[in-house]
């Protein structure tokens, strides 16, 4: 016999194993439980990086009762070129159920409440009024009843409330002297210019004083004290210009809670806001 028939017969057996955790069910669901954490997670971001009035949109823009119908802001066409959730429009604008530029066919009948000017929008009794005070501070419809010098203080605006007055202070101008409710000359004429403006019109006042953030490190922080008596120095002066003491319907001292700017200690913080209150009428 030859060498190669003596060698051994080796016989390999596999041993097969059904089930256990060799199988791939799990990683399927541990798969989907993953999926259903990374959504999780991205819908807690999404909450947190949002504001309030962007959630309302989405949640509007999945709802079906969104009314599409005649209480639509903007121009003709589907959305009126303004936005698909009217109900924002008409807290904005007020527009109610006319557009701001009707036409014809799309104007709801009946009354609106607003006058249609020259140039097509809509204006109450009371913008007309606060219109007609802005004109006379910056000039339209003649001489401006402010000097150049104050005109570097001053920034109006037409919110709901009514038309604000901001007058604020400039690096080396300031309204006050520093730390003080003490006004500078510049603030007397302001606010007898002021006195004799809103005496056009009829409207109450409300007179808000606002402050710079003063550093941490301080002992005492004058913010609040200061402001209150800021404001409170505006309608002495209001009054001994001989504005009528009963218009002033509040003064107000917000302190350093509302800057203008980004930067809380810049002076341009130091502000006074005279706000000429719409009518309810």
């Amino acid at each position: 016999m030859s060498a190669q028939s003596n060698a051994p017969i080796i016989i390999k057996r596999k041993k097969v194993v059904a089930g256990g955790h060799h199988g791939g069910a799990w990683k399927v669901a541990y798969a989907d439980f993953v999926t259903a954490m990374m959504a999780f997670f991205l819908l807690m971001w999404l909450l947190n990086a949002t504001t309030e009035k962007q959630r309302k949109g989405l949640a509007d823009y999945f709802s079906p009762t969104i009314p599409m119908a005649r209480i639509s802001g903007g121009g003709d066409g589907a959305f009126g070129g303004d936005n698909v959730f009217s109900e924002e429009t008409v807290a904005q604008e007020g527009t109610g159920a006319s557009a701001k530029r009707p036409s014809e066919s799309q104007q709801a009948s009946g009354a609106t409440g607003v006058n249609q000017n020259a140039d097509g929008k809509s204006e109450g009794k009371g913008d007309q009024a606060l219109k007609k005070v802005e004109d006379a501070l910056f000039g339209m419809s003649g001489e401006s009843m402010a000097s150049e010098n104050a005109m570097r203080h001053i920034v109006t605006r037409v919110t709901d409330e009514g038309l604000i007055v901001e007058v604020f202070d400039l690096e080396n101008d300031p309204l006050f002297v520093e730390g003080t409710a003490e006004p500078t000359q510049l603030t007397r004429d302001i606010s007898a210019m002021l006195s004799g403006l809103f005496d056009l019109v009829t409207n109450q006042v409300a007179i808000e004083a606002h402050t710079r953030s003063y550093p941490l490190v301080i002992a005492r922080n004058p913010v609040w004290d200061l402001s209150a008596a800021r404001a409170d120095r505006v309608r002495k002066l209001l009054k001994s210009s001989g504005f009528a003491p009963e218009r002033v319907q509040r003064v107000t001292g917000y302190a350093d809670r509302k800057p203008a700017v980004r930067n809380p200690m810049s002076v341009r913080n130091n502000r006074l806001e005279i706000v000429l209150l719409r009518t309810e009428k």
